[in-house]
């Protein structure tokens, strides 16, 4: 063999080693998943992951907003209550069965049916009988949606709803294969058995270690998929998560909280466009279970919301540039009118001091019989510090606040059955609008409202405004509503959030998105870039 021809065979061997090489990355993601079912999860981290393996029929670019997805168009009719989805052309699952317009019906029916279980069930209530269905009153198959054709996906509305096509970007609404559910039941979702019609399809998921999933080459769009396999970390403390950036062991840590606010200076200065700071579409709250001593009682929820010292977590316990809250809504949502807030917002924390003393006497509470709870919050590095500062501000005003870590998901599920007294929590909006936020205080909101707060008039108002064409009325309605949920105080807000990213440079694609969902179908890995 000639010289020529050895090199022209070695560079043509070395070519196609680079051509097969496994593009792999590595993504921190909070805390470990309860499920992987899209009509069953519940937590951003369980939406990283879902939403890498399903599409809905609508889906988020890589600054989050909604795009076509499975649906390759649709119309609205004029008077806003009927959209009609046209599904893309040879659509397939991973195991090569087509997916048509029956799998967006059977999915939707699944969610809605209240023996399903689903937490995100009254996401859905703008459709059509949706409420009714999930109460029992009403058989599934009475939702507003059905399948024209195998192509064609029709959803009626209770009332117009503007935000529709960024909601059908939810996991809630994304197609399940009817043909791999009715074979294996629950576990359908366990490796092996999943099907998925997204980007990727799962390998494994070993319990509290890691959750694998695979490139589809079956994926409508998977020529423009350049990343081959995901790993998915559960990494509840940001400090570790750190630690493995910065070894190079992950590539991201996505996360409301992905590193430590005392660490936020030094990391920027460090890791300039690696350590990503911006504003998002959340918020940070202590619900008050209503329902239960001693938050059955609007003064006693006052005082409590009075004596916590928002300025003081925001600007020193964690200072990361959350916005401090007095209101539920973030000024940034789109379609929103600002305006309600607390009645204490501008006073002094020694005028609120005095008034949430007097409040606390008149409900039966004083120095020889003090207000005492247990305060449950999500075990994060942050959130133990923001804990300790909220109970130390309560305790000067004689108030005790004995609080108690729990891992995020069985915080959460104390949270949504009410196994609590007062709790902590944070909402990143599932869609750009108000009613995302407001909904969550629904008397039928269910396990998503956490204080199980209920009061007919504000319920009347979100109504009134759903039924609104006209969206400067519609967002004063909105408004209005939240203005009375805050004067019953079911909940403490606390800020208006910001993300807090590690990406590593190698990481192409990554845009900051308001509501941090980041597919990976939209990435690449830059190999000419050195690890960290």
């Amino acid at each position: 063999m000639t010289f020529l021809l050895r090199a022209l065979v070695a560079f043509s061997l070395l070519s196609m080693g680079t051509a097969l090489a496994e593009i792999v990355l590595h993504r921190g993601n909070g805390t470990e998943p309860d499920t992987l079912d899209p009509h069953r999860g519940t937590g951003t981290w369980e939406n990283n992951i879902i939403g890498d393996m399903f599409l809905g029929l609508t889906t988020e670019n890589p600054k989050g907003k909604a795009i076509p997805g499975a649906a390759e168009s649709w119309m609205v009719s004029d008077d806003g209550l009927v959209y009609t989805f046209k599904l893309r052309d040879g659509l397939v699952w991973s195991d090569g069965v087509p997916v048509t317009a029956s799998d967006f019906v059977f999915g939707f029916r699944r969610v809605i049916n209240p023996m399903t279980a689903s937490q995100y069930g009254s996401l859905l209530y703008p459709i059509k009988n949706a409420y009714a269905i999930n109460t029992g009153q009403l058989n599934p198959d009475q939702m507003g949606i059905r399948a024209i054709d195998p192509q064609t996906v029709e959803i009626t509305l209770e009332a117009p709803a503007p935000f529709l096509p960024e909601l059908l970007s939810h996991y809630t609404t994304y197609p399940i294969p009817q043909h791999v559910v009715e074979k294996f039941g629950d576990d359908w979702v366990k490796p092996g058995k999943m099907v998925s019609n997204g980007a990727y399809v799962l390998q494994e998921w070993v319990s509290n270690s890691q959750v694998k999933v695979t490139k589809n080459p079956l994926f409508y769009d998977a020529d423009n998929v350049a990343i081959d396999t995901v790993y998915y970390y559960p990494i509840e403390d940001s400090r570790t998560a750190v630690k493995m950036f910065k070894s190079g062991e992950i590539h991201m840590n996505i996360s409301t909280g992905g590193f430590p606010a005392p660490q936020i200076k030094e990391l920027l200065a460090e890791m300039p466009g690696e350590a990503r700071v911006y504003p998002y579409l959340g918020s940070s709250y202590f619900p008050m279970n209503t329902s239960r001593p001693p938050f059955d009682d609007v003064r006693v929820r006052k005082a409590v919301s009075m004596l916590i010292d928002r300025d003081i977590i925001n600007e020193r316990i964690l200072p990361v540039g959350n916005k401090t809250a007095y209101a539920f809504v973030p000024p940034e949502t789109a379609n929103h009118q600002a305006g309600a807030q607390v009645d204490f917002a501008d006073w002094s924390m020694s005028k609120r001091t005095i008034e949430a003393k007097r409040l606390l006497k008149n409900a039966g509470y004083n120095d020889d019989n003090p207000l005492r709870f247990e305060l449950i919050f999500r075990s994060s590095y942050d959130n133990q510090r923001v804990m300790a500062g909220t109970a130390a501000m309560l305790r000067r005003a004689g108030v005790i606040a004995d609080i108690a870590g729990f891992e995020t998901r069985i915080a959460y599920n104390r949270l949504q059955t009410g196994d609590y007294v007062m709790g902590d929590a944070g909402w990143v909006a599932d869609y750009n609008d108000p009613y995302n936020f407001l909904y969550l205080l629904l008397c039928d909101a269910g396990p998503m409202n956490y204080p199980d707060y209920c009061n007919p008039d504000y319920d009347a108002l979100i109504q009134k405004a759903a039924l609104t064409l006209d969206l400067g009325e519609r967002a004063r309605l909105m408004s209005e509503a939240e203005q009375v949920m805050l004067n019953d105080h079911p909940v403490v807000t606390i800020d208006f959030s910001t993300h807090r990213n590690l990406v590593s440079k190698r990481v192409n694609g990554f845009e900051d998105a308001i509501n941090n969902i980041h597919r990976t179908r939209f990435m690449s890995l830059d190999e000419t870039k050195a690890a960290q």
